[in-house]
């Protein structure tokens, strides 16, 4: 029997595979399992497979592999050891869709409500670089997961991220706003909304000055986009920062109304910004 079936095997016999509360039960044989099998040197397919089963089960964790409340203080092993290295970029096809399952089982993770708030954020720090790298990826499913990904990490942060690790993130959003998906386009301008909330949420606003200008900027352009959903959610995007730097705003928009095919959107901005007050 050649190792990785010999890995199988044990898998198959093991309390990874069982079902319902039993899990929960079992998490100190199931996780040390799962960090064993799911290393990248072991065989893709089986690790797919073990993927499929890991965020079938996340999905229904209060059912399963939380049912006795322990799951949580395996989170570091399952994120640093079992997620991360799964996350890493490598050639091919079969490595691509590894990332896929890893993505999409990390979205299990952070949406189960299993994890507290501290707990994402520390998810985030250890992974947060990683799924900045996943937004790239040719799979749409894969980015589109990625920005949601990102969105719960931002809105479970509020203000709390580190000035220099929030401001790393906004361009890769702004990449997926040209995305050729419209999905992956909706849900990074979503995300960007959740983004301009936790600015508005810091200490020190004026460090963003600079980001939030070229922001608006990258977002104006967008404004004219030929999808109406498109300008329509970046319409959003620009009234949830607007009361960051106003002035700013208004200068930029100014500048770029006449290059619009229609005014009209350019306007609805200028009124809201007139309308609503500057952040304090």
């Amino acid at each position: 029997m050649t190792g990785g079936a010999r890995e199988k095997a044990h898998i198959a016999r093991s309390p990874a595979t069982a079902q319902g509360p039993a899990l929960g039960e079992a998490l100190p044989h199931v996780v040390p399992t799962l960090r064993a099998c799911l290393q990248p040197s072991q065989d893709p397919q089986m690790r797919l497979k073990l993927f499929s089963i890991l965020s079938t089960v996340l999905l229904r964790a209060t059912d399963t592999i939380n049912s006795q409340g322990q799951f949580p203080s395996y989170l570091e092993t399952v994120t640093k050891d079992i997620l991360a290295p799964n996350l890493q970029w490598h050639a091919g096809r079969t490595a691509a869709a590894i990332r896929t399952a890893a993505v999409s089982c990390l979205w299990a993770l952070t949406s189960s409500e299993v994890l507290s708030a501290e707990q994402i954020r520390d998810v985030q720090e250890t992974l947060m670089p990683q799924v900045l790298t996943t937004l790239e990826e040719d799979s749409k499913m894969t980015r589109l997961i990625s920005c949601r990904i990102i969105n719960t990490f931002l809105k479970t942060s509020g203000g709390m991220t580190d000035p220099e690790k929030l401001i790393r993130i906004y361009p890769e959003l702004l990449k997926r706003l040209d995305d050729v998906s419209n999905d992956v386009r909706m849900a990074a301008a979503s995300t960007l909304v959740t983004w301009l909330q936790c600015v508005k949420g810091a200490n020190a606003k004026s460090y963003y000055q600079s980001s939030v200008q070229y922001l608006y900027r990258e977002l104006l352009v967008h404004l004219d986009d030929p999808e109406r959903a498109i300008q329509d959610a970046i319409l959003e995007v620009l009234k949830e920062g607007s009361g960051l730097f106003p002035d700013l705003l208004v200068r930029e928009t100014e500048a770029v109304i006449h290059k619009h095919r229609s005014a009209t959107y350019c306007e609805q901005l200028l009124q809201h910004v007139q309308a609503v007050p500057a952040t304090q």
